[in-house]
């Protein structure tokens, strides 16, 4: 079936690139997922005001209590939860370079011009964050709480050749975070000062750290 598929002029889809689609929708992102919690959980214990407000007080205790477990059907009672995971995503600046694209026809470049998208300067643009260096949820909360999708927020790319895995990856991360908050809190070992140093690999991963998962107490009614 793969050749007929690529048959004829102008068949880009046949089975190759089908199995290879599939390859990124699970290998590339079981990666970016797996890191875009660990930049998450880094980021509760460094700030347990926020980890409280997500975790106790406003959203999973309310909308789930510590029983059920989290459905994506939640995310729309969870405007905080949804920023923080959100601003994890922007400053934790995972890819900071989209894949780079080549110019097929003539326009301001020479055609063959490779070209390669910084998303860093976006996600850290001045212009249109209020506070761009500091992990802020409020980025994404309009003043009644409610959540706001920001224009700038592009960690997944943009048009055409935007990730394909962006919405399983939403989902999962949502479930993921959701569902371990909901259970543990966390926080850094007695004595050890947190550290967001960073190291370069496929994407861009928190130095390896020591953190401590904190079973919460359960429900009494």
């Amino acid at each position: 079936r793969g050749a007929e598929w690529s048959s004829g002029p102008k068949r880009w889809f046949h089975e190759e690139n089908l199995v290879m689609c599939a390859v990124d929708l699970f290998v590339a992102g079981s990666e970016t997922t797996s890191t875009t919690l660990r930049w998450g959980f880094l980021y509760m214990a460094k700030y347990p005001e926020v980890q409280g407000k997500v975790e106790c007080h406003e959203e999973i205790d309310r909308v789930n209590g510590q029983s059920r477990q989290p459905s994506l059907a939640d995310r729309a009672d969870m405007p905080y939860t949804d920023a923080v995971l959100h601003e994890v995503q922007r400053i934790g600046n995972i890819v900071p370079l989209s894949l780079h694209r080549t110019a097929m026809c003539m326009l301001s470049l020479f055609q063959g011009t490779e070209i390669i998208p910084n998303l860093t300067s976006v996600m850290f643009d001045k212009s249109e964050w209020e506070t761009p260096d500091t992990f802020n949820p409020q980025h994404f909360l309009d003043k009644e709480g409610k959540f706001v999708k920001r224009t700038a927020f592009i960690p997944f790319g943009a048009g055409k050749r935007v990730c394909l895995g962006e919405n399983l990856a939403k989902m999962e991360l949502f479930l993921f975070f959701t569902s371990l908050l909901q259970r543990f809190s966390f926080s850094f070992p007695a004595g050890v000062m947190p550290s967001m140093e960073y190291s370069l690999g496929v994407t861009l991963n928190p130095a390896p750290y020591e953190i401590c998962a904190v079973p919460r107490q359960p429900e009494h009614h």
